[in-house]
């Protein structure tokens, strides 16, 4: 890839839209949408097996060692001390609180929703990084947001009027809960993206949302009975900790790093799509017409803010 740490990539300029680091990076989050969209479906297979809070704390426990070992092996080293607490702290924020809201909330509610419900984060990102003035959105990608969430508000009419046997009202609101976690989390991220490394960011913050996870979900995994965790269910917790917690995971902070908070997490409103379709195709979740046309305007709208 063809950006430095130290270096800025402003969305919207021409000459930007043409070099090929901007270009492998959009492609890059493709991918990690692609991830992220079937790992809803693998999570809610998953917390079907054992506890949700002894599940995210394995994975999440797996994701952390992974990336400091990845760390330790690439000589990369760390940040000051400063930057490392700042970073451990947010991690809390965004590995730690968001994780167990959405654990619990995909436990409560059908893998789909969860998916649908997610797509919030976009706008909140937008708005809260126009209120802290760190993003100027152009009237085109004003445009393709307010396309984007019109298909959201679709796609959640649309879960109204499917079936109602795995999901409740208090698995949604925990996922939305989880959303504006992620949301305050990635803006805050957004300075600390230039200054260290994305695998060391990586790190640190998983860390940070290690710890409290831990603690939380202490006592579910010691009463879980991982002797008799189908092989599946291991498959599940590798999938959900190594691909959507660390390659995933450098996907998108990069794309903060080079295209910027805002842009970046548009690619995530692919993942209603995915995560619908994905969900039917493995959990029998089969979607409604409002939620395919609520696909089409989140995919229209991301189309255009990328233009």
């Amino acid at each position: 890839m063809g950006t430095t740490v130290g270096e800025t990539v402003t969305p919207g300029h021409a000459a930007d839209a043409t070099r090929p680091g901007v270009w492998l990076t959009d492609l890059s989050l493709v991918l990690m949408t692609l991830i992220w969209g079937v790992n809803f479906s693998v999570v809610k297979y998953g917390t079907g097996l054992i506890d949700p809070l002894a599940y995210n704390a394995v994975r999440v426990a797996l994701a952390a060692a992974s990336l400091v070992l990845v760390v330790m092996l690439s000589g990369g080293g760390w940040p000051s001390r400063r930057a490392a607490l700042k970073l451990f702290a947010l991690g809390m924020l965004g590995n730690g609180l968001y994780q167990v809201f959405f654990v619990e909330g995909i436990a409560r509610t059908r893998a789909g929703d969860a998916a649908l419900l997610t797509a919030a984060s976009p706008g909140l990102i937008a708005l809260i990084g126009w209120m802290r003035g760190l993003e100027q959105t152009r009237a085109r990608g004003i445009v393709g947001i307010g396309l984007s969430m019109t298909g959201i508000g679709l796609v959640v009419f649309g879960s109204a009027h499917a079936s109602p046997e795995q999901a409740t009202l208090l698995g949604d609101l925990l996922i939305l809960c989880g959303s504006v976690c992620w949301a305050v989390y990635t803006v805050l991220l957004k300075p600390h993206t230039h200054d260290v490394g994305g695998v060391q960011l990586s790190a640190l913050t998983m860390l940070g949302g290690m710890v409290p996870l831990l603690v939380i979900a202490a006592p579910a995994v010691a009463r879980a009975r991982w002797s008799s965790f189908p092989g599946l269910g291991w498959a599940a917790v590798m999938y959900s900790g190594l691909g959507a917690l660390v390659v995933a995971y450098l996907f998108w902070y990069r794309g903060v790093r080079v295209l910027g908070p805002t842009r970046t997490a548009m690619y995530s409103n692919l993942q209603p799509a995915l995560g619908v379709f994905i969900a039917w195709a493995m959990l029998n979740e089969a979607p409604t017409v409002w939620q395919v046309v609520g696909v089409a305007f989140v995919i229209s709208g991301l189309l255009l803010t990328r233009a």
